[in-house]
């Protein structure tokens, strides 16, 4: 049984880290992404205004936050004492707060743009 449980344990490890990871990926392709939208609107007449590059970044760290929140939700079954569990559910209501406000803008953003 013990062996199973660290089995499990490596494996939950793994997948955090997996999840962060790829969170991670998602900001570094969110900013060479952004970075070529800034980089074609210096060179276009059509310029691409500000709040374009803004909504570009911004879908790309919700995709990112997305990760981070699965990852803290996967960390939790490791969680072995209230503290940890509590702390890592604050970061994880922060990160909810963040991805919510975040889409929000987004949203009203994308809206004012259609117009």
């Amino acid at each position: 049984m013990e062996h199973l449980e660290s089995g499990l344990g490596f494996l939950i490890a793994f997948l955090k880290f997996l999840l962060e990871a790829i969170a991670v990926f998602c900001i570094l392709l969110g900013i060479l992404k952004t970075g070529q939208l800034v980089y074609r609107s210096k060179f276009n007449r059509n310029k691409t205004c500000f709040t374009e590059i803004r909504l570009e970044f911004g879908m790309w760290l919700v995709l990112a936050l997305e990760f981070q929140l699965g990852a803290d939700i996967v960390a939790t079954s490791l969680s072995s004492t209230f503290d940890s569990l509590g702390k890592l559910g604050i970061v994880a209501l922060i990160r909810t707060f963040l991805n919510y406000f975040l889409t929000k803008e987004l949203e009203s953003q994308e809206n004012v743009k259609e117009k």
